[in-house]
């Protein structure tokens, strides 16, 4: 009997300490670090770099300002910098985003062409809200089109 009531006690006092949260030791951890990796000769790497690069520049102070130039000379071609200038206008909003803001993430998705490297980008907005864009990049590395379809949809 004597057994009985320690069996008891301890496993009220096992219950409490859970409830209450006392004595748990965490054993789940955040995890390792995170990795990020990638390749300058791999588009769907060149293509997150590029949203990664534009996206910070228009958070910060300026809103792009000389950078997302930069960013627009290196990374898209002169035909795609002209039709997004004229989206730009006709749209007022960003051509790169298609939005009139900045979205809190993002991300790259090889959609897997065979002639050049279609991928698909996934922004989340403020609101939890998610939008997606089609962007493509040949073989040059250069993007040449960036849309709600991909080029073979346009």
């Amino acid at each position: 009997m004597n057994s009985t009531r320690t069996i008891r006690r301890t496993a009220l006092a096992a219950g409490l300490a859970l409830a209450l949260g006392l004595g748990m030791t965490a054993t789940a951890s955040a995890g390792g670090p995170r990795t990020v990796s990638g390749k300058p000769s791999d588009a769907v790497t060149r293509i997150a770099d590029f949203y990664g690069a534009y996206i910070d520049a228009q958070s910060g102070p300026g809103n792009g300002g000389k950078l997302a130039e930069e960013l627009w000379k290196y990374y898209l071609t002169a035909d795609l910098r002209k039709q997004l200038k004229v989206w730009e206008a006709k749209n007022n909003a960003d051509g790169v985003l298609r939005a009139q803001n900045v979205p809190v993430s993002w991300k790259v998705t090889d959609n897997g062409t065979a002639n050049h490297t279609e991928a698909g980008i996934t922004f989340t907005w403020g609101d939890g809200t998610k939008t997606k864009l089609v962007v493509d990049m040949p073989r040059g590395y250069k993007i040449f089109h960036i849309g709600t379809k991909g080029t073979s949809g346009s």
